[in-house]
């Protein structure tokens, strides 16, 4: 924040805040604002010695411990053609500003914004973990969605490796599983992934936002470009895995003009899935966006924020199940339009694709070690 001095309507000097944001190098966020779980609220103010005009600190990336019981976790949604999710990590680094799951950081006690993107937990014991749910006598077979809260292949995942060991226990048990990402990294797990594809077993959805390069940097921070996207889809479809691409979120008055074009690049690279999401803003999320509108697009900032209100029901968000993921109202029907228009010219299809479950067996190994009694401290 910066203090300066305005004339009043009585002429008297009053001071004024002018907001300055903090802009560090590869993060999206502008902010650390508090959660909407937070008693008190903070607000840096300048003391009158610049201190504010001094460029922002380097925000490194900080990776804590998650300890957990469960992996997998069951949701019933008629928005989703699962029932079942295993997230491994909390946060992303990639720093996507529009991502829906920045809310859920606050239940950990941090902020929506710059800690979401820097702060994060991983879970050193999914593999084994998944092992013991699977291994259940109770368990059933259906797909896993895979990382459908933060990105299951973001930049951490390169020194961690837990998405790599979590689908090689899925390759052991013919496990069916998805996953969408918006890293290059999937490519590096090729070798597992396409005898897994040969049975039926594994699909992977790129998501891509928009073919402006420059938007995606702004937007999106700390993710693979659009053009090394299409590279990837086109590097799974000759493994033989079947591949789709999701436009999301859809930007009205930003990147919603680049749906039909993303579809055809994605389609020519090899995809034959497609899907979309009309921009989500819950909570938090709303105060962020409009923050980074007003810093990189401050002429549309207005325009792009009053089609998302006109297609939430005059709200910046509605979590109702049916309209959630599409909208409502003029525009939100023009974009369900135009999408099954390019997708029925391209013969692509919007649903997913079908998996095998009657392939799953668990190794012997894992029931014995499942079903061993607990060995006492003494």
């Amino acid at each position: 924040m910066d203090l300066r001095t305005e004339v009043d309507a009585e002429g008297e000097l009053s001071p004024s805040i002018i907001e300055k944001p903090l802009l560090y190098k590869g993060r999206a966020a502008h902010s650390n604002q508090v959660s909407r779980f937070d008693p008190h609220t903070r607000q840096a103010i300048d003391d009158g010695w610049g201190s504010l005009d001094e460029d922002a600190p380097a925000l490194r990336t900080e990776v804590m411990l998650d300890a957990a019981k469960t992996i997998i976790n069951y949701i019933q949604s008629p928005d989703l053609p699962f029932d079942r999710t295993l997230n491994h990590y909390r946060g992303c680094e990639h720093g996507c500003i529009y991502c829906y799951a920045r809310p859920t950081h606050a239940y950990l006690g941090l902020s929506p914004g710059l800690d979401f993107e820097s702060r994060l937990l991983m879970k050193p014991d999914a593999a084994e973990l998944l092992k013991k749910e699977l291994a259940h006598a109770k368990y059933q077979c259906a797909p896993i969605a895979l990382g459908m809260n933060t990105d299951s292949y973001q930049p951490i995942e390169r020194e961690y490796q837990l998405t790599r060991q979590i689908i090689q226990v899925l390759a052991e048990a013919n496990h069916p599983f998805s996953l969408v990402t918006k890293s290059s990294l999937v490519e590096r797990d090729i070798d597992l992934i396409a005898p897994m594809a040969a049975k039926g077993l594994a699909s992977i959805y790129l998501s891509i936002a928009t073919l402006d390069r420059q938007i995606a940097r702004r937007l999106e921070p700390r993710a693979a470009a659009p053009e090394r996207r299409f590279e990837t889809l086109r590097r799974l479809s000759e493994a033989g895995i079947p591949t789709g691409v999701m436009v999301a979120p859809v930007i009205p008055a930003l990147t919603d003009g680049d749906m039909e074009q993303i579809l055809t690049r994605a389609h020519q690279a090899g995809a034959r899935k497609a899907g979309y999401v009309f921009l989500r803003l819950p909570h938090e999320l709303s105060d962020l966006f409009e923050q980074w509108l007003q810093q990189y697009f401050p002429l549309k900032a207005s325009h792009v924020m009053s089609i998302v209100k006109q297609s939430r029901g005059g709200k910046a968000y509605q979590s109702g199940f049916g309209q959630r993921m599409r909208g409502e109202g003029v525009f939100a029907d023009l974009l369900a339009h135009r999408f099954k228009l390019s997708c029925q010219k391209l013969g692509m299809s919007g649903e997913r694709l079908g998996f095998r479950t009657d392939l799953f067996k668990v190794p012997d190994a894992w029931r014995q070690s499942s079903n061993s009694p607990q060995l006492t401290l003494f």
